[in-house]
């Protein structure tokens, strides 16, 4: 079977909205790179689409009834969205589910070193990545330093066009000889990964101007010298953020690729940007329940953390918070029946928004062609992931995709089935094993992304538009 290129099929009404619809994407991705500022700009999204706090309905004891909307923020790292419909919850839910976090370089806790001339940040890489990828490249930093008295400091340094960025080293072409005769894997190791933030010392001679005798003036040059550039660069992060050194013990801080995702390609047809997967299916799975029309069974939109490194911790899938979260839904609507959670759950369906893998023509031997997804062909349906033998999947049964057929057909959005790769190379998860627990019916289901994990990956323009008509097909159908 041959799928067609989604492009033919549209006219200039559709393109256009089209176009409208990835200008958004663009941006929200240029202006979110990690899990707080993904929360902070969706709720902002959902409450001037006229949705409210959880808390706030827990707090006047709102009773909810059909047309009412709810969200739920979860650490500053994750949101839950309901729309209730009017059938009873009991009878399940339609659930889009993605995550917001992305592979990327996470600040130690004691990060601050110098070394030979030069201030550094000591870094752990954070999901699956390719470590040479991330070296001689603009970095940003993004993230928040929580000091002792719980004030929050936010940092965004790097995106602006006056801000100054940070960089890993790599080694000249000259000296690498050595180097080049490694392993990929290990061309740059975990250590490695350290970003250079400052060379300027703080200045010695003021200092010893101040030393009273020949000896005593050379000790406190020598002190002065000591860490100098170190030194220099916690001055300006006291001056400018308020910030001890001791503040690094509370930070969360994130090193991120510096710069706005861009259109790519002469004909524009593609968006090449840092943190596609999985943030190119979170942003169609929250418009989609926005946009969508009165509907008949309650629809949720589940974005969380942690997906990138097994849906761990308490902003991971694993946690309660989901359920938890339905049990005070359930409650608002007069229902606290235990059995009634557990069958609202059991009788939903959902669509695991994440992504999968582009055939890439310059690695066609990675890939079975006649089962993997091409850039342009629309939706994405991935039946099962997994490793190798389907280890770690969720394998969604025949029943529940010829459903999915049927209202995907009738509304005309192309779809297309797909594989992470060839059988033997790896492989890959998602949140759906979790959530496919509770009985629920589960698929994979979205965008398919060139340089998956490198710091900046490629999707098409036609698979996101078909990705956000595919998931509202889904909220009104199902």
């Amino acid at each position: 079977m041959k799928n067609k290129n989604v492009w033919l099929k549209y006219n200039k009404t559709q393109l256009n909205r089209l176009d409208t619809f990835c200008e958004d994407y663009r941006n929200f991705i240029s202006d979110c790179k990690t899990e707080r500022e993904c929360t902070d700009y969706i709720v902002n999204d959902l409450e001037n689409a006229g949705f409210v706090s959880l808390k706030s309905c827990l707090d006047s004891k709102k009773k909810l009834k059909a047309g009412d909307k709810i969200y739920a923020v979860n650490r500053n790292k994750g949101v839950l969205a309901f729309r209730i419909g009017k059938l009873a919850l009991e009878e399940g839910m339609n659930i889009l589910g993605a995550h917001i976090d992305s592979p990327r370089l996470d600040v130690k806790q004691n990060p601050l070193y110098e070394d030979g001339g030069f201030a550094y940040l000591d870094t752990h890489y954070y999901g699956g990545i390719k470590k040479y990828q991330w070296v001689t490249l603009p970095l940003a930093i993004h993230g928040v330093v929580v000091k002792k008295d719980l004030t929050t400091t936010i940092i965004n340094l790097g995106e602006e066009d006056d801000d100054p960025v940070f960089f890993i080293s790599d080694l000249l072409i000259h000296l690498s000889q050595e180097q080049l005769e490694k392993k990929a894997s290990k061309v740059i190791e975990g250590e490695a990964l350290d970003i250079i933030v400052g060379n300027k010392p703080a200045g010695t001679a003021a200092d010893a101007k101040t030393a009273k005798g020949a000896k005593a003036k050379d000790e406190e040059e020598s002190k002065a010298e000591k860490e100098a550039v170190k030194k220099s660069v916690l001055a300006l992060l006291k001056e400018y953020y308020d910030i001890e050194e001791e503040d690094f013990l509370s930070a969360e801080l994130e090193i991120v690729p510096a710069g706005k995702a861009r259109d790519c390609g002469f004909d524009r047809s593609m968006i090449m940007g840092y943190g596609q997967d999985d943030r190119v299916c979170s942003y169609p799975s929250y418009r989609a329940l926005i946009d969508a029309p009165a509907l008949s069974r309650t629809a949720c939109c589940i974005l969380v953390d942690k997906e990138e490194i097994g849906s761990v911790g308490a902003s991971g899938m694993t946690s309660f918070f989901f359920e938890n979260t339905v049990a005070e839904i359930l409650a608002l609507t007069g229902d606290t029946d235990e059995l009634t959670l557990r069958r609202c759950l059991s009788n939903s369906n959902m669509l695991s928004s994440d992504v999968s893998s582009a055939f890439d023509p310059t690695y066609a031997s990675s890939f079975d062609k006649k089962n993997v997804a091409y850039l342009g062909n629309g939706m994405v349906l991935c039946k099962f992931t997994g490793a190798r033998g389907k280890s770690g999947s969720n394998d969604a049964d025949a029943e529940y995709l010829g459903k999915l057929r049927a209202i995907f057909d009738k509304d005309d959005v192309s779809i297309q089935l797909a594989e992470l790769g060839k059988v033997d190379l790896g492989g890959g998860g998602t949140i759906a094993y979790i959530l496919a627990k509770y009985g629920m019916n589960v698929i994979d289901c979205g965008v398919a992304v060139l340089n998956m994990h490198a710091p900046y990956e490629v999707t098409s323009k036609a698979d996101i538009y078909e990705t956000y008509r595919g998931y509202l097909s889904f909220l009104k159908n199902m």
